[in-house]
């Protein structure tokens, strides 16, 4: 286990690497091999349409899996909300000790859960979220920058102030969401003070993620430029990939003289979006991406880019710990570390026996 974060001591995972609840992609087929890759794989709740059908993908993943998983319950605003607390309790039952929360007024279904015994990671856009979370008892923090898919919220911090104020801040441990797609990211994260990170794009665009080729495919030709943000008129910012109905959307958005949400209701449909990944036409409705778009080139296995990233980060770190020298000692050119994305281990000259790595103690590298 070259990891020693509070993360991985927690869920029992090798890779500080969570993959994050995601509406419409995360079913048992992405949980289950982002979890035996070494990371924690997540189902989505809400996106099973009863209770009932929650318990049958977890049990689902269960035979698809013997490493740890959890589950992602978002609360959403809604004039005839789902029952989160059936949601709640099938989890339970069903013997599930990780639960990503985020949303509104997560406080009951957190008591509920808590009261169970299980390991709550709550998602949070600001710091004053945050230390309401904690006082409600959570676990975990994920850390979400602005650079993220989906709600982003309303301050427009990114991570690189986020994550050193939560590390300041904070008393609870914290894992960075937003931008990140690789180890180098997961190196960063890890020196600002986060304990692994959340990703969600970058598994979108992996063998099996269980969305259309086309959309996959359109994530690795875009550039970071590509998102748009939707909604901001009525303070539920939301970043989405740019497409011919996002941008509709904030066309009307900032011409309409009214104002009302219901002009823009049938564009930012959830429906049309799911249909997007079934179908695979980018333009046929809108769905969630983050700038980190373009930061991704290649589609694929979990297991390699799980593997991908835990070689990147060691070697990072292993890197950053050459460019200081104690003072008598006398400099010399730090090792060259492995490509990204190549296979294989360093070769002997390439190592660094005296490197520390964070939060892991002596580099075996």
């Amino acid at each position: 286990m070259p990891f020693n974060t509070a993360l991985t001591r927690k869920l029992g995972i090798r890779v500080p690497v969570v993959q994050g609840g995601m509406q419409w992609v995360g079913y048992a087929e992405l949980a289950s091999a982002v979890s035996n890759a070494g990371g924690l794989g997540i189902l989505t709740a809400l996106t099973q349409p009863t209770p009932e059908d929650l318990r049958k993908e977890i049990r689902r993943c269960k035979t698809m899996t013997k490493n740890p998983f959890g589950v992602n319950l978002t609360l959403l605003p809604a004039l005839v909300p789902p029952d989160y607390g059936a949601y709640a309790r099938v989890i339970i039952e069903e013997g599930i000790n990780i639960v990503e929360t985020a949303g509104n007024s997560p406080g009951p279904v957190i008591k509920q859960l808590k009261a169970a015994g299980v390991t709550i990671l709550h998602k949070c856009t600001t710091i004053r979220h945050a230390q309401a979370a904690i006082r409600l008892g959570v676990d975990f923090l994920s850390i979400d920058g602005f650079e993220c898919a989906g709600h982003v919220g309303e301050s427009d911090i990114t991570n690189f102030i986020l994550l050193s104020r939560a590390r300041q801040s904070l008393k609870v441990p914290f894992i960075a969401s937003g931008g990140f797609a690789d180890g180098q990211g997961l190196a960063a994260a890890l020196a600002l003070g986060a304990e692994g990170i959340n990703m969600g794009t970058r598994f979108m665009c992996t063998i099996e993620a269980p969305i259309h080729n086309n959309i996959k495919e359109a994530i690795v030709n875009a550039q970071e430029t590509d998102t748009q943000l939707v909604m901001r008129r009525w303070t539920n910012t939301t970043r989405l990939f740019k497409n011919k109905v996002a941008n509709e959307a904030v066309k009307i958005e900032k011409e309409s003289k009214e104002g009302k949400f219901e002009e823009i209701g049938p564009y930012v449909s959830g429906k049309r979006g799911r249909q997007v990944f079934l179908n695979g036409d980018k333009d046929f409705g809108v769905w969630t991406a983050g700038q980190v778009i373009g930061l991704i080139h290649d589609i694929p296995s979990c297991a390699e880019l799980v593997g991908r990233i835990e070689r990147e980060a060691v070697d990072t770190i292993s890197k950053a710990s050459s460019l200081y020298v104690a003072e008598g000692q006398v400099p010399r050119e730090p090792a060259q570390v492995q490509q990204s994305g190549r296979e294989g281990k360093p070769a002997q000259s390439e190592r660094n026996p005296t490197a520390e790595v964070w939060g892991v103690g002596k580099s075996k590298l």
